[in-house]
């Protein structure tokens, strides 16, 4: 595997120092996940833009896509929700100490237990959560699986989150997410419920659909590996949509 970098400066408003701190965190983040920079580009650009592009191999039978889920499966995700509200509240000048220490950890920390389920027969089907929110993603693994998935009401969240949603801090992408997939979804009326599941997640964690008899056995190895495991759900027969049980 190996990387490439793109980025883009704005001249004669961040100072090449400032630039040159941007620029270590993608080093810094390969270097963790055990992968090369190999290259890049740098371009002129009106907003300051740091960004890699990742390449690598996977063995064709070890291929874990958001389309294997079966009914019965337990969803599993390894990081707690709530990376919009708290942006939000940064943005806001409403986010503490604690918060934005929160915010830092959960999205700096790398998703490399992924590439750690390959070749597990007990886990069918994987995607990460980010844009779409909890909500979106977890409609593609029920549409790539062709049944129902059941979300827990009371997913994990980040410190702060539900007391800023009580308090009506959200992202307008939320209401975007809901507007695009709303009419799958049943079980949910408007609130903090529903801006939570569908709060977008930079850096989110990964929504594991795994077999029940195995889910302790994987939780073990989660644990081992330092990686987050909270149950949120199962997938269950019935038409492609999610349902969010109260």
């Amino acid at each position: 595997s190996l990387a490439l970098a793109i980025v883009g400066t704005p001249d004669n408003i961040l100072s090449p120092p400032t630039m040159g701190r941007v620029q270590e965190g993608g080093p810094a983040a390969c270097t963790a996940a055990g992968i090369p920079i190999a290259g890049g580009h740098s371009i002129d650009s009106v907003e300051p833009i740091y960004g890699l592009a990742v390449m690598g191999l996977v063995h064709p039978d070890h291929v874990l896509t958001n389309k294997g889920a079966r009914p019965g499966d337990v969803l599993v995700l390894t990081k707690p929700l709530g990376v919009g509200v708290l942006s939000a509240a940064f943005r806001q000048d409403r986010l503490g100490k604690d918060g934005y220490r929160a915010l830092k950890e959960t999205t700096t920390r790398l998703n490399s237990f992924g590439a750690r389920l390959a070749g597990r027969p007990e886990v069918h089907a994987v995607t990460d959560v980010t844009g779409f929110g909890l909500l979106g993603h977890a409609l593609e693994m029920a549409r790539g699986a062709g049944a129902t998935v059941e979300l827990t009401a009371a997913p994990p969240t980040l410190p702060g989150v539900r007391d800023l949603l009580e308090a009506g801090v959200r992202t307008g992408a939320s209401a975007r997410n809901w507007a695009s997939y709303g009419p799958e979804v049943d079980g949910l009326e408007p609130g903090a419920l529903r801006d939570l599941l569908t709060d977008p997640q930079t850096s989110g964690g990964l929504l594991i659909a795994v077999a029940e008899a195995e889910v302790d056995a994987l939780a073990a190895f989660a644990r081992i590996d330092g990686t987050g495991f909270d149950v949120v759900g199962r997938v269950v027969e019935g038409p492609p949509r999610v349902r969010v049980l109260p």
